[in-house]
């Protein structure tokens, strides 16, 4: 154990904190993170590969559902009115590459309720300008689409109106409807609900948002490194332990092993010590 009393000096101390600290890290919050996306892309990834060829639904048997139900990406369908002077813009999209705007309705269904719908995206004028927006179709409209769960607030981005059109951050269900002044209902689909994505070719739509593509991502791997970095550290401290018990070993090593000096004397015939001492006692002293 006296051997081992090296450890308790604070270098040591710190560096087997800082391993343990690491690897704790790596198995409850890092690993999990990275495995916990693994696991939300390829469940988003089956749903909408089911969906693919699915037919559509109708979308009121899904507004009294579980908000638990897995309803994401579901093709439906809707019958109703889109509501006139509804139009909201969203900033801060993408049009092959270049800025956009999203592009957001109010449509009432048959039954009196009222839904988000988002209408597609519009290439933005000048760079940054939006470009004028068509106000959607009037009379009883059949759309179809896939639903689609609300995007979180930004709190540091407020919503503003920009030529009486009002300007938001994110496709928001609570958030709309309080934009708009419009009792939005949400799809119940997770904690703020879920909205009308408009496919292709729908009334009222424009270029519709694409679907992303079906890829799990590198989530998994680098879950599977930080279980392996997790494991890597206290084996490298356990490394470094062995390695510094062997130096120690190795500088008391040649103490133990040396001759204990004799009474006799000195050795009478000790081993020259230089090379020309060497060759002089080899082949005699050259003469001067």
């Amino acid at each position: 154990m006296r051997r081992l009393t090296f450890l308790l000096r604070p270098g040591w101390l710190i560096l087997a904190a800082l391993v343990v600290a690491f690897a704790y890290l790596c198995f409850t919050v890092l690993a999990p993170w990275q495995l916990g996306k693994n696991e939300s892309t390829s469940e988003r990834n089956d749903l909408i590969a089911d969906s693919v060829d699915a037919d559509p639904v109708a979308v009121t048997g899904l507004l009294d559902a579980d908000p638990g139900t897995a309803t994401e990406w579901r093709k439906v369908f809707a019958e109703g009115t889109y509501v006139p002077g509804s139009t909201a813009l969203v900033r801060l999209r993408h049009l092959d590459g270049a800025p956009a705007y999203g592009v957001l309705s109010a449509f009432t269904l048959t039954d009196g309720r009222t839904l988000l719908v988002d209408r597609g995206l519009v290439a933005a004028v000048d760079g940054s300008q939006p470009p004028p927006i068509e106000e959607p179709p009037a009379g009883v409209q059949r759309v179809e689409g896939r639903v689609r769960v609300s995007e979180n607030v930004d709190p540091q981005r407020s919503p503003a109106a920009q030529n009486g059109i009002p300007h938001v951050y994110s496709i928001d269900v609570p958030q709309e409807s309080t934009v708009l002044g419009l009792p939005l209902t949400p799809i119940p689909v997770g904690d703020r609900g879920a909205y009308l994505q408009l496919s292709e070719n729908q009334p009222g739509a424009y270029t519709p948002v694409p679907l992303p593509q079906l890829d799990a991502g590198p989530y998994l791997s680098y879950g599977l490194q930080w279980l392996a970095f997790g494991i890597m550290a206290p084996l490298g401290l356990g490394y470094f332990v062995w390695a510094e018990i062997r130096e120690r070993r190795k500088k008391k090593a040649p103490a133990s092993a040396a001759p204990a000096p004799t009474a006799a004397g000195p050795d009478p015939d000790p081993a020259p010590a230089t090379a020309e001492a060497r060759l002089a006692d080899r082949y005699g002293r050259t003469r001067p």
